[in-house]
C-alpha cells in the first residue's frame, strides 16, 4: 500500500545524522568521509566531509532536499576522501544502495538505518531522518565533475581497492597506471599534484609491502615531494606525514636502516600533537603498527650515546606519555645512553637527568614487576655516581638501601646485586670508616666471583671489584696479604679486558695504585717503573675531556710521589706536583674527589716546602667555593662545608702560607676569601647594584629578578622531604644559578664592573679600616700571628711567637671551665681563675698587637679598633685582654680596653657591607621584644625581663616610635614583625646556640622558636641596631669557627649594621644594669633625639666601666659589639 501525501507534489527534506562501522576497503587511512546522494549521472548531492572516529563511526547532520517527480529512485553512497582540502576525483567508495521514493517515506519521522553491503567482515550502515515538505526545488544540483584527471583517479582507487582485497598484481598494476596517467597531467604546478603524488606512491608502497614491487626508495621520493607541496598548516600536512613514516618504516622492516626509524620517529614527534584525540587517524598513528612500531624499532637499536642519539630517545620518550605500555622502556633506553654521556662528559646535568629518569622507570614497576630489581639496581648505581662526583652522602644511603632491596628480590641477577652493593659499601667505608662495611663487601665480592666462573662475561669486573675491595682494606689496616691478592686480582682483571674495553683504563690505573703501594714497601724499581707505564697507558686510551682522566692523573702523581719519598729526584716531586694540577683542574670530574686530591697537594706541598703550596690553598678555596655553591639551601651548603675535615683549617693555613712568603695582601685576601663562605654566598644575592643600575639599568635588573630566583628555588627545595621532589628542586635550583652566573659574566664584561662579585682584593678590603684598623687574627697548625689593615698603606704582621693552636685550645677550655666555675660564685667573690686566663691573654697575644698599634702605627687611644678572629681565636675573649697588674704609683696597668674601643666583625666584607647599607637612613623606630615566660619545656621564668623592657622604653629618645612586644604578644611571627617593621631592637629572653646544627640557633617565644634560618630569610636593608639581652647570641659552632654562624652574624647579614650580643650564659637579674648602664651612654642627654648605631661600641666599653661595681667579671665580658 502506498502511502498517502499531504500535497499534491512531495519532496523530502532529508538529514544524514551519522554513519558507522565504515571501514574503507582499501585499508588506506582517509582524510574524512562523505555521503552522496545520486540522481542520475549528472545530478549529485554532497555532504561536507566529516572526520572519522576511532570507533570508525562519523557525523554529519547535513540536510538535503528531494523531489519525487525529479527522482523517483536514487542512490546512496558512502565515500572515503583523501584529500582533506581540494579533492582529487571523488575518492574511493565505501557502499553504495540504490533506493526508492517509498523507501525514504516508509519510516515516517522516525530516524532508521540503512545498512550497506559488507567491508572487510562488517556491514557499514547510515543513520537518516526525513521529514515531508512542499517546497518550490530539490538540492540536487549539476555538481559532478566528468573530467579525465577524476575518471582516471576514480578508476585509480577502484583497482586499487580491489588489489587489497583480491591481492592480484594485476589490479595493483593497473591502479599504478591509471594514478601514473594523473600525475602525468597534473604538472608540479597544478593543484592536484600532490594528491596525485601521493595516490601513485601509495599504491606503489602497498605493492612493495607485499612483495609485489620493488622500488621503495623512488616511492619514498614521491611521498616527500608531497609533503614539500603541504608545509605546515596545510589542511594535508598531518596525512602526508604519517604516509611518509608509513613509507620509512616499511623500509626499515625489510632493510633494517636505522636512519629510516630515526626518520620516522622524528616524523611522529611533529605528527601525533597535530591528531586530534578520539579521531581514527589517531588511533592509526598512535596504534601497534604506528608510533609503537616506530617506538620499538627504535628501543632495539645499539646505544649512541651521542648528542643526536639522546636527542632520539627523547623524542621517543614524549611518544610514550603517562601511562604508555612502552614509557618504561622508553626511560630504560633514554636513561643508558645519559649514563654513557655522563661516564664520557662528567656533566652534571646529565647526572640529574639520569637520577630522575630511573626514579620514574622505578615508579612504573611495582613490587612484583619482572623488571624491578633491574631498575632499582640501575637507579641505585645512578645514586652511587652521584654521591662519587657530588659527595652527598644521602645519595650513598640511599643507593646502599635500593641495592639491597634488588639483592632481596631477586636472584636472577644475584652476581650483579652483589657486586653492586659489595661496590657501595667500599665507598661508605672510605666516608665513615666503618670496618663492618669492608668487611662485608669483601664477602660480597667473593660470593659474586664464585657465581661468575672462568668465561663468564662479568668475570674481569668482579675481579676489579674485589681487588678494589682488598686495596681499601689494606690501606685502612695494612695486611700485606691483602695487597699482594689485589696485586694478582688486577692483573687476572685486565688480562681478561679485551683492548677494545671502554673500561680498560680502569684496570690500568687500578693495577697502577696497588704496584704504587708495593713499592713503598718492597722499593722494587720495576713496581713504580710499571705503574707509571700502566698510568700513561690508561691517559693515552682517554680523550682530553673525558672524566677519568682524574684518576689517571691521581695515580700517576702518586707514583711519582712515591718514587721521590725514597729516590729523592726532585723531577719526580714536580711531576707529582704538575698532576696534582692537572687532577685538581680536571673540569670534568666532580668537586668532592678534586678538594681531596687539592687538600693532598696542599699537605704534600707544605712537607716538602714546595713552592707550589700557595697555588695549592689558593686552588682549593675556590673549589671549596663552587662545590658549596652547587647546594640549593644554607643547611646542605653547611653540611657539604663540613664534610672535609681537613678544609676546616684551610683559610688559617693558607693565609699562613702567605706569611711566610712575605705575602701579606695574599694573606689577607686568602683569609678573606675562604672565611664565612656561608655569609658570602648568601651576601652574593642581596648586593647593592645601585652603580650598575646607572651603567645598564637593564642588565642590574635582570640580576637582581635572577637572584630573587636563586633564593626562592633555595628556600623551597629546604623544606622538601621526598627524594624525587628534592632531586628536581635540585635541579631546578641548579639551572637558575647557570642563568644567574651567566647574567654576572655579563656584568664583568662592563668595564667598571670586571670584579663584580669576585673575591675581593686587598685594595678593596682596606676600606674595612676606613673607621680604624682591623685585626686578624690567624691561628694555624703552622704558626699563629696577627695581621693588622690599618686604615692606609701595607698591612703589618704580628707574629705570636708564645703561643701555639695547641696552646689556643687549651685556652678556650679553660676558659669554658672558668666561665662556668664562675657562674656559680658569688658576685663578690675574686674570678681568680680568669683574671688569670685574662692575663695569659693580654700578655702572648694582644700586649704584641697593641705594641704596634701604638709604637708603628700610632694610634691613639680611645681609638676604634675591630678584632677578626679565626679558628681557636673565636672561642677566646679577646676584647677583656686585661694585666691586672699595678703601677709602682698603684695605678692599674690600662687593660685593652682601657686602651681601645673594642668591636668584632666575622669578616672584613661584612663590615664593608654594613657601612654600604649606612648611607641610606630612615627616620628611627625601636621595638623592645622580650619573653620571659617561654612556657612548659622551653627554659626556666626570666623575671627581670619586664623590668628591663621598661626600662630600656624610659630610655629611648621621644622622637623615635617606641614599640614593645612581650607576654602572649612575643610570638615567633610577632617577633618577626617587630625586626622588620623597626630599626632598632632590643631582644630579652632565652637565646640557644644550637652547637649540632648552627641555623637552628634560635630565640625562645612563646610558641616556637625565633630561629637563626629565620632571621636570614628576611632582608632588611633599613635596619640599624640590635641589642641581644640573651645568652650565646655571638658565639659559633666548633665545627666551622671561620664560618661565624651564630644569631648576632645573622642579624648582621638581615641587615642589621651594628650589634651587641653574647659569648656564654648571660644572667637577666644582673644583665639589665649593664643594659641601663649602655642606654645612658648611647642617647645622652646633651643629645637629645640624636639615634646613631656607630656609638654602640662606645658607649659598650663605657658601661661595662661604669658597671664593675655591680656585675661580675664574667658577666661584664659576656657582651661584645659586632659591626660598624
Amino acid at each position: 500500500m502506498s502511502p498517502s501525501y499531504p500535497f499534491n507534489d512531495p519532496y523530502a527534506l532529508s538529514t544524514v545524522v551519522s554513519g558507522k562501522d565504515l571501514k574503507v576497503p582499501s585499508e588506506r587511512l582517509p582524510a574524512g568521509i562523505y555521503i552522496s546522494i545520486n540522481a542520475d549521472s549528472r545530478r549529485r548531492w554532497k555532504s561536507v566531509i566529516s572526520v572519522l572516529s576511532s570507533e570508525e563511526s562519523a557525523a554529519w547532520g547535513d540536510t538535503v532536499t528531494l523531489s519525487s517527480q525529479a527522482s523517483p529512485a536514487f542512490s546512496v553512497e558512502i565515500w572515503a576522501s583523501y584529500e582533506a582540502d581540494r579533492m582529487l576525483g571523488s575518492g574511493e567508495v565505501i557502499g553504495k544502495l540504490q533506493l526508492s521514493w517509498d523507501d525514504l517515506l516508509n519510516h515516517g519521522d522516525e530516524p532508521f538505518n540503512l545498512s550497506f553491503p559488507s567491508v572487510r567482515g562488517v556491514h557499514p550502515s547510515l543513520t537518516l531522518k526525513v521529514a515531508v515538505v512542499h517546497v518550490c526545488d530539490d538540492a540536487l544540483s549539476d555538481s559532478l565533475v566528468d573530467c579525465k584527471i577524476a575518471r582516471d583517479t576514480d578508476a585509480g582507487h577502484a583497482r586499487f581497492a580491489k588489489y587489497m582485497i583480491r591481492r592480484r598484481v594485476s589490479h595493483l598494476k593497473a591502479a599504478v597506471q591509471h594514478f601514473q596517467l594523473v600525475l602525468d597531467q597534473c604538472p608540479v604546478s597544478h593543484p592536484d599534484h600532490a594528491a596525485a603524488l601521493t595516490n601513485l606512491a601509495w599504491a606503489r608502497l602497498k605493492g612493495y609491502a607485499r612483495n609485489d614491487l620493488q622500488d621503495i626508495d623512488a616511492t619514498t621520493s614521491l611521498f616527500r615531494k608531497a609533503l614539500a607541496l603541504r608545509p605546515q598548516h596545510h589542511p594535508d600536512h598531518p596525512l602526508s606525514l604519517y604516509i611518509l613514516t608509513e613509507a620509512l618504516t616499511w623500509r626499515h622492516n625489510k632493510k633494517s636502516t636505522a636512519a629510516d626509524i630515526h626518520e620516522a620517529a622524528q616524523l611522529y614527534h611533529e605528527l601525533l600533537p597535530l591528531c586530534p584525540e578520539g579521531t581514527y587517524f589517531r588511533s592509526v598513528a598512535a596504534g601497534e603498527n604506528g608510533v609503537d612500531y616506530v617506538i620499538n624499532g627504535c628501543n632495539n637499536l645499539p646505544i649512541d650515546a651521542s648528542d643526536e642519539g639522546i636527542c632520539l630517545r627523547r623524542v621517543i620518550l614524549e611518544l610514550c606519555p603517562l601511562g604508555h605500555q612502552l614509557r618504561s622502556r622508553a626511560l630504560h633506553n633514554l636513561a643508558l645512553l645519559v649514563q654513557a654521556s655522563f661516564t664520557q662528559r662528567g656533566s652534571i646535568e646529565d647526572l640529574d637527568d639520569l637520577i630522575q629518569l630511573r626514579r620514574e622507570t622505578v615508579s612504573l614497576c611495582p613490587e612484583g614487576h619482572t623488571d624491578r630489581t633491574y631498575y632499582l639496581n640501575n637507579l641505585a648505581y645512578s645514586l652511587q655516581l652521584s654521591f662519587d662526583h657530588q659527595g652527598k652522602p644521602n645519595d650513598l644511603d640511599e643507593a646502599i638501601s635500593l641495592y639491597e632491596e634488588a639483592l632481596r628480590l631477586c636472584p636472577a641477577f644475584r652476581d650483579f646485586s652483589l657486586d653492586s652493593l659489595g661496590g657501595a659499601l667500599v665507598s661508605r667505608f672510605n666516608k665513615r670508616n666503618d670496618i663492618d662495611d669492608i668487611t662485608r663487601a669483601i664477602s660480597l665480592h667473593l660470593e659474586a666471583l664464585t657465581l661468575c666462573p672462568p668465561g663468564h662475561p662479568r668475570r674481569h669486573t668482579t675481579l676489579n671489584n674485589l681487588a678494589l675491595a682488598l686495596k681499601t682494606k689494606y690501606d685502612e689496616l695494612g695486611v700485606r696479604e691483602d695487597l699482594n691478592n689485589a696485586i694478582d686480582l688486577f692483573r687476572e682483571s685486565l688480562r681478561l679486558k679485551r683492548l677494545d674495553n671502554p673500561e680498560r683504563h680502569k684496570a690500568l690505573h687500578n693495577l697502577s695504585s696497588v704496584l704504587c703501594s708495593r713499592f713503598t714497601h718492597t722499593q722494587k724499581n720495576e713496581d713504580i717503573e710499571e705503574a707509571i707505564n700502566l698510568c700513561q697507558e690508561s691517559l693515552a686510551a682517554l680523550p682530553s675531556l673525558h672524566p677519568d682522566r682524574y684518576f689517571s692523573y691521581l695515580w700517576l702523581e702518586n707514583a711519582y710521589l712515591s718514587r721521590y719519598q725514597i729516590q729523592h729526584n726532585p723531577a719526580d716531586l714536580s711531576l707529582a706536583v704538575d698532576n696534582f694540577r692537572l687532577a685538581s683542574g680536571h673540569p670534568t670530574q666532580g668537586f668532592p674527589g678534586r678538594i681531596e686530591t687539592t687538600l693532598c697537594w696542599v699537605d704534600e706541598a707544605e712537607g716538602y716546602q714546595h713552592d707550589s703550596a700557595l697555588e695549592a690553598y689558593q686552588v682549593c678555596l675556590e673549589l671549596f667555593s663552587s662545590h658549596v655553591m652547587t647546594r640549593s639551601s644554607i643547611i646542605s651548603r653547611r653540611e657539604a662545608a663540613t664534610a672535609f675535615s681537613r678544609a676546616r683549617s684551610l683559610p688559617v693555613d693558607a693565609a699562613s702560607c702567605a706569611i711566610r712568603c712575605d705575602d701579606l695582601r695574599r694573606a689577607v685576601e686568602l683569609m678573606e676569601q675562604g672565611r664565612g663562605q656561608q655569609w658570602s654566598l648568601a651576601s652574593r644575592l642581596k648586593t647593592p647594584v645601585e652603580d650598575l643600575e646607572s651603567a645598564n639599568p637593564k642588565l642590574a635588573h635582570s640580576y637582581v629578578e635572577l637572584s630573587k630566583r636563586v633564593s626562592n628555588a633555595a628556600q623551597s627545595s629546604a623544606t622538601i622531604t621526598d627524594r624525587a621532589a628534592a632531586d628536581r628542586a635540585a635541579t631546578e635550583y641548579r639551572k637558575v644559578t647557570e642563568q644567574w652566573e651567566a647574567a654576572v659574566a655579563e656584568i664583568r664584561n662592563l668595564q667598571a664592573f670586571s670584579r663584580f662579585l669576585l673575591p675581593p682584593l686587598y685594595a678593596d678590603l682596606q676600606a674595612a679600616a676606613r673607621h680604624g684598623p682591623v685585626i686578624i687574627l690567624i691561628a694555624s697548625q703552622y704558626s699563629c700571628s696577627a695581621i693588622i689593615v690599618p686604615t692606609s698603606g701595607e698591612p703589618h704582621h704580628v707574629p705570636l711567637l708564645s703561643i701555639t693552636l695547641a696552646d689556643l685550645k687549651t685556652l678556650k677550655d679553660r676558659f669554658t671551665r672558668a666561665i662556668r666555675h664562675a657562674s656559680r660564685m658569688n658576685p663578690a667573690e675574686s674570678r681568680t681563675d680568669l683574671i688569670v686566663l685574662l692575663r695569659i691573654v693580654w700578655d702572648e697575644i694582644m700586649l704584641p698587637i697593641v705594641n704596634v698599634l701604638e709604637n708603628v702605627l700610632e694610634l691613639k687611644r680611645r681609638s676604634r679598633i675591630w678584632l677578626c678572629p679565626t679558628a681557636a681565636f673565636t672561642s677566646i675573649p679577646l676584647h677583656a685582654a686585661n694585666p691586672f697588674q699595678t703601677r709602682a704609683d698603684r695605678s692599674k696597668e690600662p687593660c685593652l680596653e682601657d686602651i681601645y674601643i673594642c668591636s668584632y666583625t666575622p669578616t672584613l666584607s661584612a663590615l664593608i657591607r654594613s657601612r654600604q647599607m649606612m648611607k641610606k637612613r630612615v627616620t628611627p623606630s625601636f621595638v623592645a621584644i622580650g619573653q620571659g615566660q617561654p612556657g612548659a619545656g622551653k627554659g626556666k621564668a626570666l623575671s627581670a625581663v619586664d623590668s628591663e623592657l621598661e626600662l630600656v622604653h624610659k630610655l629611648v629618645p621621644e622622637t623615635a616610635t617606641r614599640t614593645t612586644i612581650s607576654g602572649d604578644a612575643a610570638t615567633r611571627a610577632g617577633a618577626l614583625e617587630g625586626l622588620e617593621e623597626n630599626t632598632w631592637v632590643h631582644l630579652a629572653c632565652h637565646g640557644k646556640q644550637d652547637p649540632a646544627q648552627p641555623y637552628d640557633s634560635h630565640f625562645v617565644m612563646r610558641d616556637e622558636h625565633l630561629t637563626l634560618l629565620d632571621i636570614m630569610d628576611k632582608h632588611i636593608p633599613h635596619a640599624e641596631f640590635a641589642f641581644l639581652s640573651a645568652c650565646h647570641t655571638a658565639v659559633g659552632d666548633e665545627k666551622t669557627p671561620d664560618e661565624v654562624i651564630h644569631l648576632a652574624a645573622g642579624l648582621q647579614f638581615s641587615g642589621f649594621k651594628s650589634v651587641v650580643g653574647t659569648l656564654w650564659e648571660v644572667d637577666d637579674a644582673v644583665a639589665k644594669h649593664v643594659v641601663e648602664a649602655f642606654y645612658t651612654y648611647m642617647f645622652h642627654p646633651k643629645e637629645v633625639g640624636v639615634m646613631d648605631p656607630t656609638k654602640a661600641a662606645w658607649a659598650l666599653n663605657c658601661a661595662t666601666h661604669a658597671v664593675k661595681t655591680k656585675v661580675p667579671l664574667e658577666q661584664r665580658m659576656v657582651f661584645i659589639h659586632i659591626g660598624v
